[in-house]
């Protein structure tokens, strides 16, 4: 079994986080409290997560609520998304890219080259490996799926704007860090570099 985000192991991040990385740990001390937290099954996460690529949330959540609406409010199963034409999913506000790439994650989920139980027992570089094969899921997407719907927390999104933001303005950093300066100063963080992560978000939140 993988390790999984819950209250006793985001209170051992915390406290592992302050005593190793003593400008994360002021962060720590002001922010209070993690709030990661892991919902939702691998398929709709990788679905939604295609929908909120490249958009504004207000504009992807506006998409999602149609896209939904369409299939009595929730995302359908690959077989009923599979079913869908290309105008339905145009009409909800879909790009034909994005239509393209919630249908190869259907696809995949349909023939069980991916299945939410195998997703959940494989090692973290094999879940990137194994999505980034469909098409449009990339590993930035990847991560998001490790983080927020496995649960893992040793996942450092070093493409993710946020958490490079998060960390220029923690360690006064001239420029947005590189990803291999990212992962550097993130070494220490291990095995809880997704709670590192998220403190990185709060800051920018701030």
């Amino acid at each position: 079994m993988h390790p999984r985000i819950d209250p006793e192991l985001l209170e051992r991040a915390r406290r592992s986080l302050r005593r190793r990385d003593p400008a994360l740990g002021a962060v720590i001390r002001r922010v209070g409290p993690c709030g990661l937290e892991a919902s939702g099954d691998p398929y709709r996460m990788l679905v939604r997560s295609v929908v909120y690529q490249q958009l504004a949330g207000s504009a992807a959540g506006a998409i999602l609520k149609r896209v939904q609406a369409r299939f009595g409010g929730r995302i359908p199963r690959p077989e009923r998304l599979l079913a869908a034409t290309d105008e339905e999913l145009r009409s909800d506000g879909l790009s034909r890219q994005k239509i393209a790439a919630i249908r190869g994650v259907a696809s995949a989920f349909a023939d069980k080259s991916l299945c939410n139980r195998r997703l959940r027992r494989m090692p973290d570089q094999d879940v990137v490996d194994a999505v980034t094969q469909v098409r449009g899921i990339g590993e930035w997407t990847a991560h998001m799926l490790l983080m927020f719907s496995l649960g893992r927390p040793d996942v450092l999104p070093v493409g993710d704007y946020g958490v490079r933001k998060g960390a220029q303005i923690v360690y006064e950093l001239e420029d947005l860090p590189k990803p291999k300066e990212l992962a550097s100063l993130a070494e220490c963080w291990r095995p809880y570099r997704s709670v590192g992560a998220w403190y990185l978000w709060a800051v920018v939140d701030q």
